[in-house]
């Protein structure tokens, strides 16, 4: 078709006229009715719903009488626009206008008496409607349709059949306004559940959605004939055009599902009072929380077992001689990850198993640490006489030592490499011996190891806390033993003073503060997760976030480090590897240091400029960025649960060949165990970076609101979008083809 033609279609609109005077009687209706409600109920029937409502009706207008119509069948990216606006635009307008009132009132008012209105008031009819707006209802359906739709078979029927197409787009705009009648909640229709179970609701409709787009935007193949044989109108191709078209759907497909989970997550936890006050001296006592939270110390068995004298010592003891047969292993066995402890353990299975554990549970790892084990044992010689400097005294060196190993993981492949994790393992012991042999206190707990600050970080969206069950007991307290500790129990030695103490940062869960405590107030009680991060003021030992640079950087290496680590496994980033060499090390230094510094201080200063507030500058970067920890935390859990899973029976050839080399077992290894066959992957990673997001931006607005009223959207919205970027970012790097490092399997997982 030439530019002529395609000019002349751009040109036309096309006149049904059936739909068309459908739509206009539709609106005069609504209109006549809204004019006889707004009288009655003004401030139930603003001019914005009756403006909305038209709009809608508009809006499906343009999808179907409008060149959309004219290219559908030409384009299948023009198509999916028609799809979005019959589904994700047209159908929250219109129920946003209440239609069920103007509309009743616009019709004859003796067919409404003795007509319509005894059919409505039908009991089972009621029963019907309740059920068909329902969110375990019209959800499930919603899905339904937009599938069936666009599976090859139905959708190439549409296309050919001006009947079906028709029915098909009556499917999309009828089964859409089901779906987002509870989101919306027209007046005066009431909810049919709590209103929290639409966050869950809109994320898992947004996962179907996500997974349908990434289908079409990495499928490789054009899934219709019709498209592959339709004239080029445009410069796109067929295939270009088919992902084109997946990231119109994937786009603001999630951008309408994302968004209003967020607000109707702010509104539903706006009421609660995360964000406290604390005394920065006096301790003041609180009543006793007459729900009494969860507390992991009192389960019985588990309980006890966690807060015996010996458990902790018995656990370092274990990952000691794990770690141990690791580095021997590193050092004398094949040089190949996939068949040395020291490829597979570190890299895949203990760094699943971590993330699984903060998520869960908390810093359960530093309580376990075999590196704090050999420092107790080296203590026995280094007496640990000096005081950690001054100067030295924050995150710095740890985000130096962080962003070195990011770096040398990603450009040295240290995961393929025993020999080096080997020495790593050493280097890490000696460290910890010497450090803390040497200087008093758990330094280098607290200034210098770069896996306890990821885990620092990651506990500060973790379920439980090291703290007191009761602060009217430490109010009367005058030995303080959880920090100074006694004659038979050592303090907290990263000096977390608990009645003053809050969140996670910096502690170990080492329990000695538990043990310590007289009066067994101290347990490992169920909290908020996230709670700590909207905590204003000082807290022991830790200070106040917004004064805490080194944290806030701490905070956004990490989260930057988290994309683009996961991002170094896909395609395009070994394809850059190979082609820029050692210079897109510096690619790769750039996005986790300097990025974050830029886009966070750009952030910091459009959200003082627009809010027009006197917050200071520094203060403001400092209070925001470290909320970001929530979606870095789910970038990591998905990246290391796609390790976890694809090489999840790894370890039982490795040990096949331990047990052959030792004589034990003369077995033969199988190296080619084969991955856990969860195809699910995807759909899990992508639920734990939609509630990563959200937590983010649930944590941004409470923190805006909190710090000033005055244009808490303008102040927000900066921060929201650099959220909404990396969670695309994130998405995306969901959906490329994944290296399957931990394995012989040398194919690349989609």
């Amino acid at each position: 078709m030439g530019n002529a033609q395609a000019s002349l279609v751009l040109a036309s609109w096309s006149f049904e006229p059936v739909p068309a005077l459908g739509l206009i009687l539709t609106a005069f209706l609504y209109w006549r009715g809204w004019l006889k409600v707004r009288r009655l109920a003004p401030e139930r029937f603003p001019e914005w719903r009756l403006a909305s409502f038209l709009g809608g009706l508009l809006v499906i207008y343009i999808a179907l009488a409008s060149p959309l119509d004219a290219f559908a069948s030409w384009l299948l990216s023009v198509h999916m626009v028609q799809h979005l606006l019959l589904t994700m635009v047209a159908p929250p307008l219109i129920l946003q206008g209440a239609p069920f009132l103007p509309m009743l009132s616009g019709l004859p008012r003796g067919f409404v008496r003795s007509g319509l209105g005894p059919f409505l008031n039908e009991p089972r009819l009621k029963k019907l409607g309740a059920l068909l707006v329902h969110p375990f209802f019209a959800g499930p359906l919603f899905m339904l349709s937009n599938v069936l739709w666009h599976m090859p078979a139905f959708y190439e029927l549409a296309l050919s059949s001006p009947a079906w197409h028709q029915v098909e787009h009556l499917c999309f705009l009828a089964t859409a306004l089901l779906f987002w009648w509870p989101v919306v909640q027209p007046w005066p229709s009431r909810p049919a559940a709590p209103r929290w179970v639409l966050i869950p609701y809109l994320l898992v409709v947004d996962i179907q959605n996500t997974a349908l787009s990434g289908f079409f935007t990495f499928y490789g193949r054009v899934l219709y004939p019709t498209y592959a044989a339709a004239p080029r109108i445009t410069g796109l191709s067929a295939i270009d055009d088919q992902t084109f078209a997946g990231t119109i759907m994937w786009v603001p497909g999630s951008v309408a599902f994302l968004l209003p989970a967020a607000v109707i997550a702010i509104k539903y936890l706006s009421g609660s009072n995360l964000v406290r006050r604390r005394p920065k001296v006096k301790i003041k006592p609180q009543p006793l929380d007459p729900r009494r939270p969860f507390d992991l110390l009192r389960v019985p068995v588990l309980g006890a077992l966690i807060g015996s004298k010996y458990f902790r010592v018995s656990m370092q003891a274990l990952l000691f001689g794990l770690a141990i047969l690791v580095v021997i292993d590193g050092f004398f066995g094949p040089q190949v990850g996939a068949m040395n402890l020291a490829g597979v353990l570190p890299w895949t299975h203990w760094r699943g198993f971590t993330i699984l554990a903060l998520l869960v549970a908390g810093n359960l790892f530093c309580m376990a640490c075999p590196f704090t084990f050999a420092r107790d044992l080296g203590r026995t010689i280094f007496p640990a006489t000096h005081r950690w400097p001054l100067f030295l005294r924050s995150k710095w060196i740890a985000i130096g030592l962080l962003v070195l190993f990011f770096w040398a993981y990603e450009f040295f492949d240290l995961w393929e490499t025993p020999w080096w994790t080997a020495w790593i393992i050493i280097f890490y012991f000696a460290a910890a011996v010497l450090v803390d042999g040497f200087f008093k206190g758990a330094s280098f707990c607290k200034h210098v190891c770069p896996i306890g600050q990821f885990h620092f970080v990651s506990s500060l969206v973790s379920p439980l806390e090291v703290r007191v069950r009761d602060s009217r007991v430490c109010a009367t307290c005058r030995t303080h033993d959880c920090l100074r500790g006694n004659e038979s129990q050592r303090g907290c030695e990263l000096h977390l003073f608990q009645p003053a103490k809050s969140g996670n940062m910096d502690c170990t869960f080492c329990l000695d503060c538990v043990k310590a405590c007289p009066s067994d107030n101290v347990g490992i009680l169920a909290i908020p997760p996230g709670r700590d991060l909207l905590h204003e003021g000082k807290r022991s030992a830790v200070g106040d976030y917004s004064r805490r640079p080194d944290l806030a950087a701490l905070v956004l290496v990490l989260t930057f480090a988290a994309f683009a680590n996961a991002a170094g496994m896909t395609t395009p980033a070994l394809e850059m590897e190979k082609k820029f060499g050692p210079a897109s090390g510096l690619v790769f230094v750039a996005f986790v240091l300097l990025l974050p510094f830029v886009l966070a201080s750009a952030c910091a200063w459009l959200s003082l400029k627009f809010g027009a507030t006197p917050t200071r500058w520094r203060e403001h970067l400092c209070g925001m960025t470290v909320l970001f920890a929530p979606l870095g935390v789910s970038m990591w859990a998905a990246h290391f649960l796609y390790h976890l899973v694809t090489a999840a029976l790894t370890p039982w050839p490795v040990l096949q060949r331990l047990a052959k080399d030792a004589g034990i077992s003369s077995a033969l290894p199988n190296w080619n165990i084969a991955s856990l066959g969860f195809t699910e992957l995807p759909a899990l990673e992508i639920l734990l970076l939609n509630a990563g997001c959200l937590f983010t931006l649930w944590l941004l607005w409470r923190k805006t609101l909190a710090t000033s009223k005055a244009h808490p959207l303008l102040r927000f919205l900066p921060w929201a979008i650099l959220a909404c970027a990396l969670y695309a970012f994130g998405i995306w790097i969901v959906f490329q083809p994944m290296e399957m490092r931990g394995t012989l399997q040398l194919g690349l997982l989609g």
